[in-house]
């Protein structure tokens, strides 16, 4: 095993990948303390991670422009002129965590003699890589990413999420004590993951708790249908925080209500306890990781099915809100949270 002097972790998104990817970071760090970590981050999630101490660099890609046509001359020299800056860096370990095509050849842009990624990663961006790592298909997202700490020797221990918060200082937020609020997620990447917002508005006016909605800019509709459903329980803050904003609204949570979305791995890094919502996804691969949280969900004939998109998303629709109130309550109840 080597002393790893410089080392690049290839996690552009989405938020909660980064989140469960942390635990990689904190490990290598604690096993190799001298080593400069550098991490590749998608712009619009880089607030996530800027000024963390075990991470030296970060380099911010614009993955999203970069899939547009109309962008192709500007994509190909930030693609050219990442590849000569990576090159320079002359870096003895680069891990792979995305397992994609893009990624791959980020990895293999490095020119490192040590590139690690998923035997099983997608878009054939195992070529890419000198080593390869059977992540398996049936186990959550952090213990498969720590499969690769621990082929570097970096994985002794429990995984540690080290995660960056800073207060908000907005007026909306004056009222919120620690402790003594909820938060509710009710977006989603794919539509098929979201429970109707309409249903967390009502939760949130039967749990009669201060109940604070939380998402990106894209989640404000919903979150105002959270309101508007609230009985005058629930605000909005929707794209009113920073990224360490939004953690550290969701840390200093009573308890988090929420679809399968990235804010829910803050809250479980965060050692919040979380009721989540679950439909087409699987709770065992991208639940909220770790002890005392709660998954909510319909076992039907097609759970699990993965699919972004379906004619009548029943493993959702047919989840009443007062069914999630009933498994919340009996928590409540006995003081479990």
């Amino acid at each position: 095993m080597e002393s790893y002097k410089k080392i690049l972790i290839v996690k552009p998104s989405s938020l909660g990948d980064v989140v469960h990817s942390l635990p990689v970071l904190a490990a290598l760090h604690k096993t190799y303390p001298a080593a400069a970590i550098h991490w590749v981050i998608a712009a619009g999630l880089e607030g996530l991670l800027q000024g963390h101490p075990m991470i030296e660099r970060l380099w911010i890609i614009n993955k999203d422009r970069w899939k547009r046509p109309s962008a192709l001359v500007t994509t190909i020299r930030e693609i050219a002129a990442l590849a000569h800056e990576l090159r320079g860096q002359r870096y003895d370990l680069v891990i792979d965590l995305q397992g994609l095509l893009r990624s791959g050849l980020i990895t293999a842009m490095t020119r490192c003699k040590t590139r690690i990624g998923f035997k099983e990663a997608r878009e054939g961006s195992p070529l890419c890589y000198t080593h390869l790592v059977a992540g398996g298909s049936n186990v959550h997202a952090v213990d498969r990413y720590m499969k690769i700490a621990g082929f570097v020797g970096a994985s002794a221990g429990a995984a540690e999420c080290p995660m960056l918060y800073e207060p908000i200082r907005e007026a909306w937020a004056a009222g919120l004590r620690p402790g003594q609020y909820i938060v509710m997620a009710p977006g989603a990447a794919w539509t098929t993951k979201r429970w109707a917002a309409r249903n967390f508005g009502r939760l949130a006016a039967r749990l009669s708790i201060a109940t604070v909605a939380v998402g990106g800019r894209s989640d404000d509709r919903l979150c105002e249908e959270v309101v508007e459903h609230s009985d005058g329980w629930a605000i909005s803050a929707a794209g009113k925080t920073t990224l360490k904003g939004l953690a550290s609204l969701i840390r200093d949570a009573r308890f988090m209500v929420t679809n399968d979305t990235g804010p829910m791995h803050i809250a479980a890094a965060s050692a919040v306890p979380v009721f989540a919502v679950f439909g087409p996804t699987d709770p065992k691969r991208t639940g909220p990781y770790g002890s005392g949280h709660t998954v909510i969900r319909r076992e039907i004939e097609c759970s699990a099915c993965l699919k972004k998109k379906c004619s009548t998303m029943r493993c959702l629709s047919d989840l009443p809100f007062e069914h999630v109130y009933d498994i919340i309550a009996e928590k409540l109840k006995d003081g479990n949270i």
